[in-house]
C-alpha cells in the first residue's frame, strides 16, 4: 500500500491521484451496447432470445425458457438449508424494518387566503432490478434493491439475471423470494437493460431500473436513462477507514481486505494518527493475506490503489475524509457519533470498533447500494425515496386568485407571454 503523510509538502497531490480513475465510457462498449438496445427495441423478445444464448451459453427456444414464476422462487427457497433461510429472512426483515423510516408521506396546508398547497406522494408502478449473475452472485444485492421498492408500495418489481450456461443460483431466486420480486427473467447483460427500458411482449417496460452490472450494464442505463430512471452507475467498490489506535489492528486490516477482495480496482485507505499503529495494521495485514482465498484479488487491489495515511489528529483525518467522500466510511475511534459530525460527504457511516462495514453489506438495515468515486459529495445511498415520486398540490381560492393573477400577470408581461397572463386576469373580479 502507498504510504502518505498529511506534513508532506506534496501531499494535496499525491491524495489527488490516489483517488483518479478513469471515468470516461469506452466508445467500443458503447456501440456494442447502443446496437444491442436498438435491436432489443426493434424486435423484442426473438432479439432477447438470441443475445441470451449467444452470451450466456444458454439454449433457449421461446421466452417462456427465460421466466421464472413465484413457484420456482419458492421452491429455490425450500431446496435451502434452513440456516440460509433463516439468515435470508433476517436480512430481509431488517432493511425492510430501516426502509420504513424513509417511506415518504403526502402533506398539505393552507395559505392566510385558503389556498391549498402541498405534495402528493405516490410510488412507481413498476421497477426493475439487475442483479449479477455468473461468477458474482449476490442475494444481498437482491435485497437491497427489492426490498425499499416493496416498502415504497411498487406492485411489480420485475428480476432480471444471467444464468450462465443455464444455472441457477438457488439463494439468489430465494432472495427474490423472501424479498417479494414479482416475476424472474433469466435475462442479462445489456439486452436485460434494454428489455426492461423498452419493453419486449413479454418484458413489461418499466419505470425505473436500478441494481449493480459490468461494464455493458452500466453502459445499457447510461443508454436508457431519460426513457426510464437509474439509481445511478457505480464506480468500483471503495472503504476509508479512519482509526485512532484502539480497534485491534486484525480487525481493521480484515476491514480492508473486506472491499479489496471485490476486485482490483477497489480501494481501501486506512488514516490513523500514529504511525506506529499504522504500522501494526501493516504486520497484521502481511499476516493475514496468507488465509485469504481471494489473495491475489486483494494484493492487486492494495498495490493499485490502495493507501495508509498519516494524519496529525482525527480532525484533519475528518477532513480529509470529506474530501475522499467515500462510499463506505468508518469511524473506529472513541465516541464515533461526536466525530460523524464533522463528516458531510459519505455514503455510509459506520460508526465504532464493532462496526464491520459487511454487517451493512448484509443486514444491518441501511442499504448498500451506495454513491462511489466521489459522488457521495452530491448525492445519497438507495432508499424507498428512489421508488416514490412527488406531485405537486394546487388549489387556488377565489381570494387567493385575486393575488395571485395580479403577481402572475405581472410576470407574464415580463416575459412577453400574453396567454399566460389573460390565463390569469380572467379569474381577477376587477
Amino acid at each position: 500500500m502507498k504510504k502518505l503523510d498529511t506534513q508532506s509538502p506534496d501531499f494535496q497531490a499525491e491524495l489527488k491521484a490516489l483517488l483518479a480513475f478513469e471515468t470516461a465510457q469506452n466508445p467500443e462498449i458503447d456501440r456494442i451496447v447502443a446496437d444491442i438496445c436498438a435491436d432489443v427495441q426493434k424486435r423484442g423478445d426473438a432479439a432477447l432470445i438470441e443475445y441470451t444464448n449467444r452470451f450466456d451459453g444458454t439454449s433457449a427456444q421461446t421466452i417462456d425458457d427465460l421466466i421464472l414464476t413465484q413457484d420456482d422462487l419458492q421452491s429455490a427457497f425450500e431446496r435451502l438449508p434452513e440456516n440460509i433461510q433463516t439468515a435470508l429472512k433476517t436480512a430481509a426483515r431488517r432493511v425492510e424494518s430501516y426502509h420504513k423510516h424513509q417511506k415518504m408521506e403526502s402533506w398539505t396546508y393552507e395559505d392566510e387566503d385558503g389556498t391549498l398547497l402541498g405534495q402528493q406522494i405516490t410510488p412507481l408502478d413498476r421497477v426493475g432490478i439487475y442483479v449479477p449473475g455468473g461468477k458474482a452472485a449476490y442475494p444481498s444485492s437482491v435485497i437491497m434493491n427489492a426490498m425499499p421498492a416493496h416498502v415504497a408500495g411498487v406492485k411489480e418489481i420485475i428480476m432480471v439475471v444471467p444464468t450462465p450456461k443455464g444455472e441457477r443460483n438457488d439463494i439468489v431466486l430465494a432472495a427474490a423470494f423472501v424479498a417479494g420480486v414479482t416475476k424472474v427473467f433469466t435475462v442479462g447483460g445489456a439486452q436485460a437493460v434494454a428489455a426492461l427500458a423498452y419493453g419486449t411482449e413479454s418484458v413489461p417496460q418499466v419505470d425505473k431500473i436500478t441494481g449493480p452490472g459490468n461494464a455493458f450494464v452500466a453502459a445499457a442505463k447510461r443508454r436508457v436513462f431519460g426513457v426510464v430512471g437509474i439509481d445511478m452507475v457505480a464506480g468500483p467498490s471503495e472503504i476509508l477507514v479512519i482509526a485512532d489506535g484502539t480497534t485491534p489492528a486484525d480487525w481493521v486490516a480484515m476491514d480492508l481486505f473486506s472491499q479489496a477482495e471485490h476486485d482490483e480496482i477497489a480501494q481501501a485507505i486506512l488514516i490513523g494518527t500514529s504511525q506506529a499503529y499504522l504500522d501494526e495494521v501493516q504486520t497484521a495485514m502481511n499476516r493475514l493475506i496468507e488465509t485469504m482465498p481471494r489473495r491475489a484479488i486483494i494484493e492487486a487491489s492494495l498495490g493499485n490503489r490502495g493507501a495508509m495515511i498519516l494524519a496529525k489528529d482525527l480532525d484533519e483525518a475528518c477532513k480529509i475524509a470529506n474530501y475522499i467522500s467515500p462510499e463506505h466510511l468508518e469511524l473506529s475511534v472513541e465516541n464515533p457519533q461526536e466525530w460523524a459530525k464533522k463528516i458531510r460527504h459519505a455514503g455510509a457511516i459506520f460508526m465504532g470498533r464493532y462496526t464491520s462495514e459487511s454487517l451493512g453489506d448484509y443486514c444491518a438495515g441501511p442499504n448498500h447500494v451506495l454513491p462511489t468515486s466521489r459522488t457521495a459529495r452530491f448525492s445519497s445511498p438507495l432508499g424507498t425515496y428512489d421508488f416514490q415520486k412527488r406531485s405537486s398540490l394546487i388549489q387556488v381560492s377565489e381570494q387567493g386568485a385575486q393575488k395571485l393573477g395580479k403577481t402572475a400577470s405581472v410576470l407574464a408581461h415580463g416575459e412577453s407571454l400574453t396567454a399566460h397572463a389573460r390565463a390569469a386576469e380572467f379569474r381577477l373580479k376587477d
